[in-house]
């Protein structure tokens, strides 16, 4: 259990390059094989960076696009789509020094709650081999689909009440 919960904040134009920095780490490991040099690298990861951004601003409006606040310092990044029939976790990453603090099981256990309050799912696409895959199954996110190099979960609300069921099968 963390002493200090985390906080969320929208992400405002000046955190462009910070929100580029927990895109890049979470890519390091895949790119520590590639025979590149360091500005192949960045600007290869810059064009991806940009094509998300664009891809999810197009494709989930009304999304959330918020950071991660801890202590005062931004230490990562959470993007949501609220949709009346589900909750999608589009994007939730943390800068690697904050990972396996308990922020992320933190955070995902407030977004499970408020599924479960609304009688919806909570979905995500996860690379397979992504290691948080571990901290999905273990909050109860089961593979709905397997779509190659990802697959998507979810993880149904808890009956809780009659009318979140009934809002479930609206």
């Amino acid at each position: 259990m963390i002493e200090t919960p985390p906080t969320l904040r929208p992400v405002l134009p000046e955190d462009r390059e910070f929100l580029f920095q927990v895109y890049a780490s979470t890519r390091q490991e895949e790119l520590s094989v590639v025979d590149w040099d360091e500005g192949q690298k960045v600007q290869f990861l810059r064009q991806q960076f940009d094509a998300q951004d664009r891809t999810y601003r197009a494709n989930c409006p009304g999304a959330e696009f918020q950071v991660i606040v801890w202590k005062g310092e931004a230490v990562g990044r959470l993007y949501l789509h609220r949709q009346p029939r589900e909750i999608r976790i589009m994007d939730i990453a943390l800068l690697p020094a904050f990972r396996g603090q308990g922020l992320g099981t933190f955070l995902l256990s407030e977004i499970l709650a408020e599924g479960d309050r609304a009688g919806v799912p909570v979905t995500i696409h996860v690379e397979r081999f992504n290691p948080a895959l571990r901290l999905y199954q273990r909050l109860g996110f089961v593979q709905a689909e397997d779509r190659g190099v990802y697959w998507f979960l979810t993880r149904l609300p808890a009956p809780s009440n009659p009318q979140a069921d009934q809002n479930r099968h609206a």
